[in-house]
């Protein structure tokens, strides 16, 4: 959408098309990986926006919103996050600049965890408000779900988290030229792996007794220079390639039966 001039615009928006409002985040993402997430968030935003056009639905992307909603990464330097109030408050404005002039049909892409809150509550009150359904894909909770397939079990597992996949292995695919392969550092065990005597279970989370405790750690108190779960070695671009794919075939599958349960 940012790259159209006003009169393509007017032609391309005037039959109420599908518009991907794509998320990310700027944090550590491990000392070989881009802090600019929202990268990769755009990128797919893209493909899907292709695939779902090239199958008979017309699908533009919106300018990325890079900042997202602050969670546990605050202690990173150059970090930018905005509070979950402000994310809140810029998206309703979002919708509501599309909806003003009859862009109805908006799917969010999303790309970080700490945008799904306040996806959630922009999202019930476009329903409450006007009946204006609003989805969201949260990328990589799907691309957890999708690497045991793709790339087998034992290894999804060994790969899978922070600072690793599903993240690195996209940018290798996607962006080489931003990745420091030369400073993709050892899988590493978690620098604590229990809080209050508790299991640590993840981020601001720990169990007791087979039960979810929140607390409110940061990432630095277990993370290694963003790094957690998954060893980044173990990353590659063939990985990133067929996630990349799947992640965009998923996903524009789901904007094309979208647009035809909500008609323009």
């Amino acid at each position: 959408m940012g790259t159209l001039t006003g009169g393509e615009g007017r032609e391309a928006y005037a039959k109420n098309p599908v518009i991907l409002l794509p998320l990310g985040s700027h944090e550590d993402q491990g000392p070989h990986a881009p802090m600019g997430d929202y990268l990769l968030a755009e990128k797919m935003a893209e493909l899907i926006a292709l695939r779902a056009t090239a199958a008979g639905t017309p699908t533009f992307v919106a300018p990325v919103l890079p900042f997202g909603g602050a969670d546990w990464f605050g202690p990173m330097i150059g970090g930018i996050a905005i509070h979950q109030s402000t994310l809140v408050s810029v998206l309703t404005d979002m919708l509501d600049s599309l909806h003003r002039n009859g862009l109805t049909r908006v799917v969010v892409i999303n790309g970080h965890g700490g945008n799904v809150g306040p996806v959630t509550e922009v999202a019930r009150d476009a329903w409450q408000e006007r009946k204006q359904l609003v989805p969201s894909l949260y990328l990589w909770r799907i691309a957890y779900a999708l690497l045991p397939k793709l790339i087998g079990a034992e290894k999804a597992k060994a790969v899978s988290g922070h600072g690793a996949d599903p993240l690195t292995s996209l940018g290798l695919h996607l962006f080489p030229e931003l990745l420091r392969t030369d400073l993709i550092p050892e899988g590493q065990k978690l620098k604590r792996d229990s809080v209050l005597d508790l299991p640590y279970t993840g981020l601001g989370a720990a169990s007791f007794e087979g039960a979810e405790i929140g607390l409110p750690m940061e990432y630095d108190d277990t993370y290694h220079q963003g790094v957690a779960g998954g060893d980044p070695k173990l990353c590659s671009a063939e990985t990133g390639k067929v996630l990349s794919e799947a992640l965009a075939d998923i996903a524009s599958r789901f904007v094309v039966h979208f647009a035809g349960k909500v008609p323009a």
